[in-house]
Parts: C-alpha cells; sequence; structure tokens
C-alpha cells in the first residue's frame, strides 16, 4: 500500500479510543500502539520524514498496512495494547525481553489432603497459586520454610483412593503427619493448610497466632509431643518474622518501582512491602527502548506486571510523573478490584525507598551487561543446526545429558554431564546413585535422576541447559518432562531424546521421531555428548558393582571387618584386580598382617 493510500485509509479511522497496528507488505505487526482518538493520533505518523523522530521515521518505511481495533475507554485501549505486544512481539514496541511463563507456589486446595509445589502453568482447577516469582531463589526460599514449617505431605497419592502400606521416610524426619495411613485426620490436615495458606499470603503473625491456638489445644488433651512440635513451629516462625522485619521498611502495603535505561534495554524492578516488611524483589528487562520515552517503558512494565499479578497493595510508588499514569491506575483497580494509587513521592521517607528501588535497577542492568560480557561466544555451527532441524526454542549452546547405567537394577546409578558449545564442561558433571526406584524400572530411575539434577540447579540458582538430552526414546522422554514440568522449569528449556537403535531423536510436541543425516554435525554432536554421558554412568557403575562384590566376597573372612573391607575398596577397585596381587602387597595395607592378607586371597580363589 503506497502512501497515498495509507493516508486515505487513516482518514477513515474513527474518532474513538483503542489500539492501532502498523503491518509491512507480508503482513507482519511491525508496531502496536494505543490512543484515545485513533485518527488524531496515527495522523502524527504521516507527517514528512524529516520531522518525525529516528525510530517513527524507520517504522514508516517498512509500513505498507494499518490494522485497528476500537474499544470502550481509554483502560481497555492499555490492556488490550498489553496483550498485542506480548502476542506480536513487533519489531519497534518497547518488549519484555524475559517476559517468559514465572513460577508461581501452587497450593491444591482442590485436593482432600492438599500438596504444596512449585509451577508454572495456572489453571482453574481450584487451586490456589502464589506469584509470579521472577526469582527462583525467592520461590525456593519460600518454599523451604513451608517445608520447614508444616509437615505438608510431597507424595503423589491420590489420597482415598490409594494408599501406600506404611509411611515414607518423611514422616520418620517430622516432615509429614502421614496422612496417607491415616496418622492424622483430614479436618486437622486442612487446618494446617489454612496456616501454610496464610503464611504464603505474607501475613506470619496470623500463621503464628494459629499455631499457637494449636499448640495450646494439644497441651490440654495432654498431647505433649505435638505440642512441642508446634512450639518448634512457632520459634521458627518468628526467626522469619524478624529476619523480615530486619530487612524492612517502614510503612504499610505498597510496591515500590525502580526504572534504570542502558543504551537500548531498560529494566525495571518492584520491591513488595507487606506489613513494613520486604517480602520480595522482582525485576524485568525491557528491550528495544532507544527511542521510547521513560515514560513509556514506565507505563508498559507496570501494566505488564500487574497484568499477570494476583495480590495487590494499596499504594505503588513510582519513580517519576509519566503521561499514561491515570490509564494505569484505573487498569490496576480494575484488575485487583479495589482502589490502588500510584504516588510519585519528592520528599521524605517514601522518596528514598523510590531511590533504592532506582539503585536496585541499576545495579540490575550493570549485572546484566557484565554477564553478556562473559558469554559472547557464538553458537557453533552444529549447536545452530540442532536449532533449525529441531525446530528448538533457542540455540542449545549448554546442552545437558542424561544417561542411566544398571544390570537388572542391582547397583543403578545415572549420570549427567554438560557440554557449551559442543565441548565438555567437567565442572557440569554430576553422577547419581538410584535411591528411590526399585527394580529394572527405566523410566522412574530416569524421572528420579533429572528430578535430582534440576532440583539442585534450582535450589543453587544455577543456570538452566538450552537443551536437555535424554538418553532413551519417547518413555523415558515423557519421564523427564513430567518432573520439569513439576518442578516449574519446561519452559525454560528444551527436551529431546536420543535412541540407539536407529539413532531417531524424539521431541514432546511430535507423534513421529527426527531422523537426522548421519553425516549431520548436529547428530555428530548429539552422539558424542550422549556417550560420554553412557561412559561417565557406566564408570560409576562398574565402580560400585566391583566394590559390592568385593564386599559380599570378604563378608565370610575372619578379622575382615567394615574398616579393613573399606581400606581394601580404597586401594584395589575390582575383584579382578584384588585376586592377581600377592599376599604380600595387600599385608602392606595398614591394618594388614601377612596372616590376614593370606586369608583374604584364599577367601578370594
Amino acid at each position: 500500500m503506497v502512501m497515498s493510500q495509507l493516508s486515505e485509509k487513516v482518514a477513515r479511522l474513527p474518532r474513538k479510543p483503542g489500539v492501532y497496528l502498523f503491518k509491512d507488505e507480508a503482513g507482519a505487526v511491525l508496531y502496536v500502539g494505543k490512543a484515545a482518538d485513533l485518527r488524531g493520533r496515527v495522523r502524527s505518523y504521516l507527517q514528512a520524514p524529516e520531522a518525525l523522530p529516528d525510530k517513527t521515521r524507520v517504522l514508516m518505511g517498512y509500513a505498507t498496512d494499518i490494522d485497528y481495533l476500537v474499544t470502550d475507554s481509554d483502560v481497555e485501549a492499555l490492556l488490550l495494547e498489553s496483550n498485542l505486544i506480548k502476542q506480536h512481539n513487533p519489531r519497534f514496541n518497547i518488549l519484555l525481553r524475559d517476559d517468559k511463563s514465572y513460577p508461581y507456589i501452587k497450593v491444591t486446595l482442590q485436593e482432600d489432603f492438599p500438596r504444596v509445589f512449585v509451577t508454572r502453568r495456572v489453571v482453574d482447577d481450584g487451586g490456589r497459586y502464589f506469584g509470579p516469582y521472577a526469582h527462583v531463589k525467592l520461590l525456593r526460599r519460600n518454599l523451604a520454610f513451608v517445608k520447614e514449617l508444616f509437615p505438608v505431605r510431597s507424595c503423589r497419592y491420590d489420597l482415598l483412593r490409594e494408599r501406600p502400606s506404611r509411611p515414607c521416610l518423611d514422616y520418620h524426619i517430622d516432615r509429614c503427619d502421614a496422612p496417607c495411613v491415616e496418622y492424622v485426620s483430614m479436618g486437622e490436615y486442612r487446618s494446617m493448610i489454612d496456616d501454610v495458606v496464610v503464611f504464603l499470603e505474607g501475613d506470619t503473625r496470623a500463621a503464628a497466632s494459629r499455631l499457637e491456638t494449636r499448640m495450646l489445644k494439644a497441651a490440654e488433651r495432654l498431647q505433649f509431643e505435638r505440642a512441642a512440635g508446634y512450639r518448634r513451629q512457632l520459634d521458627a516462625l518468628q526467626e522469619i518474622s524478624e529476619r523480615q522485619r530486619v530487612a524492612g521498611l517502614s510503612g504499610d502495603d505498597r510496591d515500590i518501582v525502580g526504572l534504570a535505561r542502558d543504551q537500548n534495554e531498560a529494566c525495571g524492578v518492584i520491591l513488595r512491602v507487606r506489613d513494613g516488611r520486604v517480602m520480595g524483589k522482582e525485576h524485568h528487562v525491557l528491550g528495544n527502548v532507544a527511542g521510547a520515552s521513560d515514560g513509556e517503558a514506565l507505563s508498559l512494565f507496570l501494566t505488564r506486571y500487574y497484568l499477570r499479578a494476583d495480590r495487590f497493595p494499596r499504594e505503588v510508588l513510582a519513580p517519576f510523573e509519566f503521561d499514561d499514569r491515570p490509564l494505569v491506575e484505573a487498569a490496576i483497580r480494575q484488575q485487583a478490584g479495589h482502589a490502588v494509587e500510584i504516588h510519585v513521592p519528592q520528599r521524605g521517607e517514601k522518596a528514598k525507598q523510590v531511590k533504592l528501588a532506582v539503585r536496585n535497577a541499576r545495579y540490575q542492568l550493570e549485572e546484566r551487561r557484565l554477564r553478556e560480557q562473559n558469554e559472547t561466544e557464538r553458537a557453533s555451527e552444529a549447536v545452530v543446526e540442532l536449532k533449525e532441524s529441531l525446530g528448538l526454542a533457542r540455540a542449545p549452546r549448554r546442552i545437558a545429558c542424561v544417561d542411566i547405567s544398571t544390570i537388572h537394577g542391582e547397583d543403578s546409578v545415572g549420570s549427567v554431564v554438560t557440554f557449551f558449545n559442543g565441548a565438555p564442561r567437567k565442572a557440569g558433571y554430576r553422577r547419581f546413585r538410584v535411591k528411590y526406584a526399585e527394580g529394572q524400572d527405566d523410566f522412574a530411575m530416569m524421572a528420579e535422576v533429572v528430578e535430582r539434577y534440576f532440583r539442585g540447579l534450582l535450589d543453587h540458582d544455577e543456570p538452566l541447559p538450552d537443551l536437555l538430552l535424554i538418553d532413551g526414546g519417547k518413555g523415558q522422554l515423557n519421564a523427564a518432562r513430567a518432573v520439569l514440568e513439576e518442578l516449574g522449569a519446561l519452559p525454560d528449556l528444551d527436551v529431546a531424546g536420543l535412541a540407539k537403535r536407529e539413532e531417531e531423536i524424539y521431541l514432546p510436541e511430535r507423534k513421529e521421531p527426527v531422523w537426522l543425516p548421519r553425516r549431520s554435525r548436529g547428530l555428530q554432536t548429539m552422539q558424542h555428548i550422549r556417550n560420554e554421558a553412557h561412559r561417565f554412568a557406566v564408570s560409576y557403575h562398574r565402580k560400585l558393582h566391583s566394590q559390592r562384590l568385593i564386599g559380599s566376597e570378604l563378608d565370610e573372612v575372619p578379622g575382615i571387618g567394615p574398616k579393613r573391607r573399606a581400606a581394601l575398596l580404597h586401594h584395589f577397585q575390582s575383584v579382578d584386580q584384588l585376586r592377581h596381587v600377592p599376599a604380600d602387597e595387600i599385608a602392606k595395607i595398614p591394618g594388614f598382617s601377612v596372616a590376614l592378607a593370606e586369608r583374604v586371597k584364599a577367601a578370594l580363589e
């Protein structure tokens, strides 16, 4: 569409509030904007090129068509603009670079005996969600507090329909009251879950009051062990409350907003203060801000943040005035269901709090810049080929591969190796003894190793791999994927399975496997990583297997107890090696005599 035709279309736009979309000749959305008067706002884009800002002049060089949507109010236009930007990711709009699915803490109130865990999927199923959390470290800390304070079950049984024969380890270490075997009634368990919800809402005083009431009632019924348990929970809750108070800011419930800019990026920070205590900090990076005003960046940040929030303060402190403040305020009020006021403090304690938030935003940008400088290594050709041929969401620079090694379910182990740009990173290697999966259950073993590995990464706030490669087919892939979904890690990485038989590649969303050419660099890289994971797992499995054989062979030798058996295991790595060394070589080990060494040799022969 030539400029004259574009002008004709703009002349027919209504003088109503709404949203407009500039498109290129292929129909792709280039820019989404809002307006109180669509015709008047869009007409400003049709000025002479030399009168336009640089960014707008480039936009109009690509724009060949315009579409629009009329709304009933300016507030609806603001909300619709935010949703359309998120949907289309237009080239010329300010974008939230880390606008992904953030994790929540979920309490499954729809279940008879609710559980508490991390998820990124918000479903209207009767459960209660707390979040979103931009920092996994903060989420893990809050979840750890819940586990420390309250005996919430961690099993996945559908209680009342299926039950184990005896309680698990959590019961014996006082982490669960074992509702699965009816050691606690449904009413008592649900009462405890009410305390969990109150705690996650940030009201430690209400949670403490409930715990104190339950402690006194238990003491009245002469249930002194249970009362002592409530006393320990009260002490832990008091410690948490004091820690929050130390890091607190004066005042009631409010969100404090900071914004900092650096070249083409900006960072927005929210400090959440509840009852005078800092309950958390979240930050989000905005890209493509060159040419945009500070007010536009702040307006987008606040709108997108509060659109996905589930709890709202009465007051928001902003770092400066901006044109859309009344619209954003109305949008937040509409989302919250109660009045929320945005203030721009000029002096006093509140102004100091805003400066603190701005300083945090500046630090976040500096940290991001330093991190980018350390990771400027270009993706290898094999990595780029994998992204394109498998349709991955990102170039898999960092690949982790999981392999299981076992013989008939004995001495089962798992390994994880990490490669960056096709080269091994030994610091990321991990190996696990399978503890919970029973028998020759490959899927359960894979799920256990994946869960333990990723739980470690999330607990220590370590970077997740871009691609998790599973040694196996569709079954192993689905087992790993189910665990990642429950941990809330799935949206942050791609998952694939590489089966040995035909070297076919399984992907979660495809029914049929993918075959890459044998000479494909991408396939060869995956094979190299899979083989390294297999080598690492097999070497550990053989070591454990040999040690167990040595132990079983020496159990009947008089004079060989746990310490001497451990000394033999330390010096000799296999039964065959021990069989082939002379007795005087064994006698050199501290604690062994020649006579004892000869008894060992006789037993092995």
